[in-house]
């Protein structure tokens, strides 16, 4: 099955890796974490393209919008912390320093929401593919639940730190109702792919 939807533009991987041990933030953490989540879909959709079953092939193009969702999502957020970077880097004495660190911190952490977001969507894929993805691939699938259950620990890590920024400089919790949801979401599909990767890891010791 071909890819039909487009990716969005990226370098190559060792210049990317390479980008990213630099001092600038941007790519950072945030997008690492889109990274991961783009490898559990692409392997989500390897497993698909393998299983002999009509469900498997609508998921494997489901797979490939997710995966371009996802992608999509990690370059936003490398925007959102190069702002965020540059908030934190004025000068303390700068009157507009609180309200451009608060605005920043809470655009960056809607931006780790959104990356969350693209991510859970794999959950119903992982779940599909471990009742009928094909057997022989079964260490694939549990790589993919890993790769999606370190992605969402990052945005939901990312998530928070941003939000404790936010708060610092004035903003309230309270007032974000849907990001403070959003951690216990990603907690909740962190702790299901992990319990797939116990699962399926397990059967390789019998």
């Amino acid at each position: 099955m071909e890819d039909s939807v487009p990716v969005p533009t990226s370098v190559p991987l060792s210049d990317w890796l390479t980008e990213l041990a630099q001092p600038t933030g941007a790519p950072g953490g945030g997008a690492a974490c889109g990274v991961m989540l783009g490898i559990s879909a692409a392997l989500l959709r390897m497993v698909a393209e393998y299983t002999d079953d009509e469900r498997a092939t609508a998921s494997a193009a489901r797979l490939a919008q997710l995966r371009s969702d996802v992608l999509s999502a990690a370059e936003a957020d490398e925007v959102s912390s190069a702002a965020f970077g540059a908030a934190l880097a004025l000068d303390s004495e700068d009157p507009e320093r609180e309200v451009q660190v608060r605005e920043a911190a809470l655009s960056a952490a809607a931006s780790s929401a959104a990356l969350g977001e693209a991510g859970a969507g794999l959950l119903p894929e992982l779940r599909l593919l471990v009742d009928i993805g094909n057997p022989h691939l079964a260490a694939d699938l549990s790589i993919a639940a890993d790769a999606l259950a370190t992605g969402i620990r990052g945005a939901s890590t990312n998530l928070r730190a941003n939000l404790q920024t936010a708060s610092r400089h004035g903003a309230r919790r309270q007032d974000h109702p849907m990001l403070v949801a959003a951690v216990k979401r990603f907690a909740e599909v962190q702790e299901e792919a992990g319990e797939v990767v116990a699962k399926v890891s397990a059967g390789f010791d019998a």
